[in-house]
């Protein structure tokens, strides 16, 4: 540590479960090393362990999905004003707004910084004025970036062929998954429960999920649905959770509960993702999965082997895989699970991922 002083790190991100769920080991690694820890992000229910594991905690005010041009350039301020302040040696930042305006003030501070692109978004897919908004703030925030860490390769070469930092780009396995905390549990036998662990919004594919259950309505097989439900959804899932079609679990605290009674795990997401979390997570659990083949999913399946792959938005598909999924015997389905175990024992761990972030650092 320079002149005795302990080196600081400030972290932005815009949701405290973004750190907790997925970044605890690295937070805990660079406070183990000595760092001096900043955390920027809205109150949250996970801050107060946060703050235990050694994090200094500031409040800041984000609108994930603001669009307000007033709100915007007081985030970007905000962030000014407490890198001046803590006068930080490097600058984390996950998520979008918190990447852009923390690339700018980072930028025109002089900081040190280091970027995570977590998935492209929903504006990704589309050629509109937004899409191309956020490639050109992209291009100046990141103007002067140290690294920016993606974690899949469409993601890479999306960048690369935009030319947004193409010689900083550098990939990683997404947010890897922690693999003492989640560990191999016995699987269910004489059973078919279908769980969907997502934030429960058209482009993780929920509609798809919402029509297979009511497909296998009067079979006995259970749909269960878990995690944060978008407005526009919480009528529908009442009024099915109420006809038996599926149980809604609202948000759950520990996903290994949801897993533990899981058959496998239904991800049809659409959605632009980095490497898909629930995924990582279902299969270092030892269930089987069936996803979409979009980037951030395909790269976690080995097709029969840890789980099926099916169509974007094509619930027929779909059926299909949880049809051939239910021919299939509680030892195939549990040899799959050990499948998907050993594939993220090897691609996945979460220690790959701090190691990269703690040799960036240290090469700063």
């Amino acid at each position: 540590m320079k002149n005795g002083m302990k080196k600081k790190v400030l972290i932005l991100v815009n949701h405290d479960l973004v750190i907790y769920n997925f970044r605890r080991e690295l937070v805990e690694r660079l406070v183990s090393d000595g760092y001096e820890v900043y955390l920027s992000c809205p109150q949250g229910m996970r801050i107060p362990e946060l703050i235990e594991m050694g994090c200094k905690y500031i409040e800041a005010e984000i609108e994930r999905h603001g669009k307000n041009i007033k709100t915007e350039i007081s985030l970007l301020k905000y962030y000014k004003k407490i890198m001046k302040e803590i006068k930080p040696d490097v600058v984390l930042s996950y998520t979008i707004k918190p990447n852009l305006y923390g690339g700018m003030a980072a930028a025109r501070l002089g900081i040190p910084y280091i970027a995570n692109i977590t998935g492209l978004g929903s504006a990704a897919g589309n050629r509109s004025f937004l899409q191309k908004a956020i490639i050109l703030a992209y291009k100046y925030a990141f103007r002067k970036i140290k690294c920016v860490f993606v974690q899949n390769e469409n993601i890479r070469n999306t960048f690369a062929a935009y030319k947004i930092v193409p010689d900083k780009l550098k990939l990683i396995p997404g947010s890897g998954v922690n693999l003492k905390h989640f560990t191999v549990l016995p699987y269910p036998k004489d059973t078919n429960e279908f769980y969907f662990i997502s934030r429960i919004m058209k482009e993780k594919g929920i509609d798809q999920f919402l029509e297979a259950a009511e497909h296998y309505k009067n079979e006995n097989i259970g749909f269960h649905v878990c995690g944060f439900c978008e407005e526009e959804y919480e009528d529908k899932l009442k009024e099915l959770n109420e006809r038996g079609v599926i149980t809604y679990h609202g948000m759950v605290k520990d996903v290994r509960d949801a897993l533990n009674n899981a058959s496998a795990t239904i991800h049809p997401t659409y959605y632009f993702e980095g490497i898909s979390n629930v995924l990582l997570e279902s299969c270092a659990c030892g269930r089987p999965v069936i996803t979409t083949n979009q980037n951030g999913c395909i790269e976690v399946v080995d097709e029969g082997k840890n789980g099926f792959i099916v169509n974007m938005k094509d619930t027929k598909s779909l059926i299909a895989a949880i049809d051939k999924f239910l021919k299939l015997p509680d030892s195939e389905r549990e040899k799959m699970g050990l499948y998907g175990r050993q594939k993220v024992e090897k691609e996945f761990d979460r220690q790959i991922v701090v190691e990269k972030y703690m040799e960036q650092i240290k090469n700063l």
